[in-house]
């Protein structure tokens, strides 16, 4: 066969009149354009005339060649457009690499056109294009290749082709757990790579309506979704559909408890107006009033109150040191001690500490007294039977002292937060009556306790009632309760996007001349535009532009709540140009924070990205790198964030140190030796720097802080921002450490943290929510994942020292134990030797990975070194979020999980194989502390035994 080393002689055909020596001219061309290209190139301009040409019969051929030619040259464009018009000549089936690249630039084009489309229907898209598009689609769904074709469906913004491809799957009868997977993928899509809000909102919408019209639906699922579009008619209607079925109730209970502990208030609040105003549900069914009540989240409280209590394991040696190094006239020490105290027993309930050292409790003044009072609140957080009774005696009308007003007003807020119902129109009474006085001195600090105490209690309620009461106060213009009223708008109308807030706050913020109110309503801002993505964008810009720095500040923080979790590019860069750029170090300092709230689900890279930035010149910027890590790896030990910290401990700046310290804190929290050897020594760092004298009062303030962070609620908590269970930001975890790093402007809004502490546990319930004594299986060693050690309390002695007289009969009973340990000892065996060495092997290993257990664990050769026989745990246990893994239940055992996945924890509504027999229970605190007489067991009247003329006289 001869080789064709020339194209000139069929190039000289497109001369010729005979329109069929083109036609053959260009059909050799095309055979031969991969080789002979530069020479073709010569005569593009003739070939594309021929393509012009409405009269020739070939003109899809003479595209398709100059497409060839096109794509030799490197000109893409070009190559894609003439491919395009080449029309079915162009055979998206051929195996070469000319179709491949052009076919991947068509699918470039087409998703850019149609996310385009979606927002703009004046958008056209090429019929060619839209026709590649969708083959290429369906050879994916031909080769199986189902989860490809439903990404790049997603990507394009093709929600019909996403329905069409699950519904087919339905159709073929596919496998429930094949049906599922794909919803699940499609969800985890929707959620982390859409950046399109509405999109977003549309493709969960039809996920939903797929899994509610499915005959077995993944309710765990469906749980996840109605959360992520926060739609209260979607859980109104899983209840109704659950609740028509006895079977089917166990599941309501489930998804109830679940809705409490990730949903915002708004979302519970409405699904319940939705279940009492439906008239096909009845209202005095047991089924609807137990839903009713675990959707109020007053049992949740008591389940996890009851889990704090019995389990804490406070240090309280470290507290008393801490107390006795810092000076207690020191407004800035005391008020550190406060909070390590708050934050060591939030939820707890136990206040022993404020109780046996009230000489100390009584040397705060003004602020530290505020800040000191509001501390009940975070130790009773979730106390709702006891928690305003305790108190009590600091309200306005028990006491006269206005700090000790507002900080209870304030600590009333974190009794209540997630229960506004209880307490909310008692803090806007004492509004209502105080507002028209913020001239007076006593007035404006109790509104500022108030206006928080509201804040907490009523986030996310969306109340526009509220909002307009908290704006009077805002406009009244006062420095100290205008900043508490701005801040508690924001976190009213949290995540709602609310135009009408937003345009509000950013005008006055604009008119005010008071920083603490600027500052306040940039931050609520931010959190109005939580989870907004690019709907928040406009604003974002305006304040980015703004002369302004503190609305700078705020564009940062809104940035960073917006793109909460997403790892979007965009808002990335937009913070690393502001952490470089701008003219204000302290808008410099919160850009590189913010990186850690944008990064959260991408974790892993915020080491990575911020590592030069943690070198910067700039003390802030360091600082700031320092507190993105802290935020982005809270609880979850990772080594190379601490790696890049542990320089920054030893920094030059004070503030700096403190930075590092905390956010060492936050990613160590609930760590121990065996998870992290090095942890031990932190510790041991935090307590010689509270004690050095010689320190700065910045740095011993973030150590006492990271005490008890440490060792927050009562070493029974974590802080956890991503909700283990659904994958859903942890929305109340989130907004606590946002308004926690306030703390670098005002001290008190310290307190907020403990927002952010979730309870490790496993808590499993009955349907009728008792709590049965039950065991665990925990495949570990039982240390693993144990109670660091507490502080050994050197106890001093002052004893004279004296001669002790020794009896003859004691010398000889020493000199005969002496004698026989040493034949003990003699008498050894060889494999006890080796059993040692090999139990100081596996230590040794142990050391050298210091990693996260959890990533270690993986490891067959670590299983085979550690991962033993299980050990038991009870109900109600603590049980870290690395060590869920390793927590199974017994299939035989009488008490099982409804939930069927992994990673159980938190509330579990509990399957009863022997239903109807009795059990040993836990009682919680509710249950202990309830004084009331039990109600008696049904009992029927015999008149033959019964005298009755006693009650007939009555």
């Amino acid at each position: 066969m001869s080789v064709i080393t020339s194209a000139a002689p069929y190039l000289s055909l497109l001369d010729e009149q005979d329109p069929s020596l083109k036609v053959y001219a260009l059909q050799s061309l095309n055979t031969q354009v991969d080789q002979l290209w530069s020479e073709i190139a010569n005569r593009i301009t003739d070939i594309e005339q021929l393509f012009e040409d409405v009269q020739f019969t070939h003109r899809e051929l003479a595209a398709l060649v100059a497409s060839k030619v096109y794509y030799n040259l490197g000109d893409y464009d070009s190559a894609v457009k003439y491919s395009l018009l080449a029309g079915d000549s162009f055979n998206t089936q051929e195996d070469s690499e000319f179709v491949e690249t052009i076919v991947s630039k068509c699918l470039e084009s087409y998703i850019k056109l149609s996310q385009m489309k979606y927002s703009d229907e004046t958008i056209s898209i090429d019929p060619q294009l839209t026709s590649i598009f969708e083959q290429m689609l369906n050879k994916c769904v031909d080769e199986n290749e189902i989860k490809l074709a439903l990404g790049i469906s997603l990507e394009s913004y093709r929600l019909d082709i996403v329905k069409k491809i699950i519904q087919s799957q339905i159709d073929q009868q596919a496998s429930s757990d094949v049906i599922m997977s794909l919803i699940g993928y499609v969800l985890t899509c929707s959620t982390t790579v859409i950046n399109d809000v509405n999109f977003k909102t549309d493709s969960l919408d039809a996920l939903i309506s797929i899994l509610l019209n499915y005959e077995s639906p993944d309710y765990f699922l469906v749980t996840k979704i109605i959360v992520q579009l926060n739609n209260a008619s979607h859980a109104h209607e899983v209840f109704r559909n659950l609740l028509k079925n006895s079977e089917d109730v166990p599941m309501a209970y489930q998804i109830a408890f679940d809705l409490v502990g990730i949903a915002s208030q708004e979302l519970i609040t409405s699904t319940l107006k939705l279940i009492e105003s439906d008239e096909k549900i009845d209202k005095n069914s047991v089924a609807v009033l137990r839903l009713q009540k675990i959707l109020s989240g007053i049992p949740t409280c008591d389940l996890d109150l009851t889990f704090l209590y019995e389990n804490r394991n406070v240090d309280v040696a470290i507290l008393n040191n801490t107390k006795k190094a810092l000076d207690g006239r020191n407004s800035l020490y005391h008020s550190a001690v406060t909070f390590a105290n708050a934050f060591m027993h939030a939820g707890t309930t136990d206040d022993s500490f404020f109780r046996s050292n009230l000489d100390w409790l009584g040397k705060a003044n003004h602020w530290s007294k505020f800040s000191a009072t509001a501390a009940f609140g975070v130790i009773h957080k979730g106390n709702l039977l006891q928690g305003r009774k305790v108190l009590e005696p600091y309200l306005p009308g028990s006491t006269s002292n206005a700090h000790t007003n507002g900080g209870s007003l304030y600590g009333l807020g974190f009794v209540y937060a997630g229960q506004h119902s209880q307490i909310l129109e008692y803090l806007r009474n004492i509004i209502e009556t105080n507002s028209g006085n913020v001239e007076n001195k006593d007035s404006d600090i109790i509104l500022h306790g108030a206006c928080l105490g509201v804040g907490v209690s009523a986030m996310g309620l969306a109340n526009m009632d509220l909002y307009n009461e908290l704006n009077v106060i805002l406009y009244a213009d006062s420095a100290v309760s205008g900043q508490a009223a701005a801040l508690a708008m924001g976190l009213v109308m949290l995540g709602t996007g609310n135009e009408m807030a937003l345009s509000d706050m950013f005008t006055y913020a604009q008119e005010t001349q008071h920083e603490t109110i600027i500052r306040s309503l940039a931050v609520g801002i931010a959190l109005i535009c939580f989870g907004r993505e690019n709907k928040a964008d406009a604003y974002i810009k305006k304040m980015l532009d703004h002369k302004d720095s503190i609305l700078r500040y705020g564009a940062c923080y809104t940035i960073g709540l917006a793109y909460c979790g997403t790892s979007n590019k965009n808002a990335i860069k937009q913070l690393l140009h502001v952490a470089v750029s701008d003219s204000s170090d302290n808008v410099r300092r919160v850009a590189v924070m913010c990186l850690g709230f944008v990064l959260l689900r991408e974790y892993a890279k915020v080491p990575t990205m911020v590592e030069l930035l943690s070198q910067s010149h700039n003390p802030y910027v360091r600082y700031g790198a320092a507190m993105a890590l802290g935020i982005s790896c809270a609880g979850r030990g990772l080594k190379s964030a601490l790696d890049v910290l542990e320089p920054l401990s030893t920094d030059a700046v004070d503030f700096v140190r403190q930075g590092a310290t905390l956010a060492k804190s936050m990613i160590l929290i609930q760590q121990n030796e065996k998870t992290y050897p090095k942890v031990k020594e932190f510790r041991e760092k935090l307590g010689s720097t509270v004690s050095n004298k010689h320190e700065e009062s910045l740095a011993r303030f973030g150590a006492t802080l990271a005490q008890g962070i440490l060792d927050a609620g009562g070493r029974n908590t974590t802080i956890q921002l991503e909700n283990l269970q659904t994958s859903t930001l942890n929305l109340k975890a989130i907004v606590g450490l946002t308004v926690f790093t306030q703390y670098w402007y005002w001290h008190p809004l310290s307190h907020f943290l403990c927002l952010s502490f979730t309870p490790t546990s496993i808590i499993g319930v009955t349907e009728n929510i008792k709590i049965p004594k039950m065991k665990i299986n925990c495949h570990t060693k039982e240390d693993v994942f144990g109670y660091p050690p507490k502080l050994e309390v050197q106890v001093e002695k002052h004893t004279e020292k004296v001669t002790t007289a020794v009896l003859s009969t004691t010398h000889r009973a020493r000199t005969r134990a002496a004698k026989k340990e040493k034949v003990s000892k003699d008498n050894v065996m060889d494999v006890d030797n080796s059993s040692k060495e090999e139990e100081e092997a596996k230590d040794k290993r142990l050391e050298e990975s210091p990693t996260v257990i959890n990533e270690e664990l993986q490891d067959s050769q670590f299983r085979s070194l550690y991962v033993k026989e299980p050990y038991e745990i009870g109900n109600m246990s603590r049980v870290l979020p690395a060590q869920l893994k390793y927590v199974t239940f017994s299939k035989n055992a009488r008490f099982v999980p409804l939930k069927k996945f992994r990673s159980i924890c938190g509330i579990v509504i509990l399957k009863d194989n022997e239903a109807g027999t009795p059990f040993d229970r836990i009682k919680t605190l509710k249950e202990k502390n309830n004084k009331d007489a039990p109600v008696p067991h049904p009992f029927t009247i015999n008149p033959e035994i019964d005298d009755l003329s006693v009650l007939e006289d009555a």
